[in-house]
């Protein structure tokens, strides 16, 4: 792995980028309601991006296996939508859904990306708990961060709540390294396997991760749609997704989008 630890100064650099992200999340949770479009989200992320002097990561992002460039600002997935859900005109939101969002920006060379799941009106008491132990399984790994631990011993103490709680971890897709680029090495699994413990990530100050649970209320299986972007579980059933860019410090960790 070609991990790139950044300066103090590189990772203050990143918090700006990252005060972009949460301030186009904030404004998104505040807009989603039933019979609004997943389009007027994009719109409206872009808008706030572009006059903060931000560069929207995710639009055009290069597809793989034939899929074309990304054509969004923000990946909002509904539902049972995992991850990369396409905006659009023709998504329009229900009563009863949960939203995750998912954004990243470059400033000045730098980048962030974070994600949120939304919950709207009234859901089953079982994607409310889902819900909550996503968030709760972003916020626990947070809290174990500091120099000289490995990932391995913070990604076990939270995949032990998570499937303690009935819930699947989502195997596919991972969180990683952030830097100059959206996606750098390490890849950073939400789950202990043979692979991390050969390879496992030592924190140690600037290191920069974009940490993000993606939790599923029944199997861990998922498949991409043909559009090339979509995933969604495989059995149909909701998936939370909670993301922060973190920078690990002398101290702990700061979190560079909240």
């Amino acid at each position: 792995m070609a991990i790139r630890l950044k300066t103090p100064e590189q990772i203050e650099r990143m918090r700006k980028a990252g005060r972009i992200v949460r301030q186009v999340l904030t404004s998104l949770g505040e807009m989603i309601a039933p019979g609004l479009t997943t389009e007027e989200l994009d719109r409206q992320a872009e808008r706030i991006c572009l006059e903060a002097g931000g560069t929207c990561l995710f639009k055009n992002y290069p597809g793989r296996d034939g899929a074309g460039p990304f054509p969004g600002s923000i990946c909002a997935s509904i539902d049972q939508e995992v991850v990369h859900g396409i905006p659009s005109r023709r998504r329009v939101i229900a009563e009863g859904q949960i939203v995750s969002i998912d954004f990243g920006v470059q400033r000045d060379g730098w980048c962030a990306d974070a994600a949120q799941t939304f919950v709207v009106g009234t859901v089953p008491a079982a994607t409310r708990r889902l819900v909550e132990v996503t968030r709760n399984a972003l916020a626990m790994t947070i809290s174990m961060l500091r120099p000289g631990r490995f990932w391995s011993e913070v990604v076990r103490v939270t995949q032990d709540y998570i499937e303690s709680e009935g819930f699947r971890i989502v195997r596919q897709y991972v969180g990683h390294g952030i830097g100059q680029e959206m996606h750098e090495d390490p890849k950073v699994p939400n789950f202990v396997s043979r692979e991390l413990l050969v390879r496992d990530i030592r924190l140690e100050p600037g290191l920069v991760l974009a940490v993000e649970p993606m939790v599923n209320l029944g199997t861990a299986e998922t498949r991409c749609l043909a559009d090339g972007w979509t995933v969604v579980t495989r059995d149909g059933k909701p998936s939370a997704h909670f993301e922060h860019t973190l920078a690990i410090t002398e101290d702990g960790v700061s979190v560079l989008t909240d």
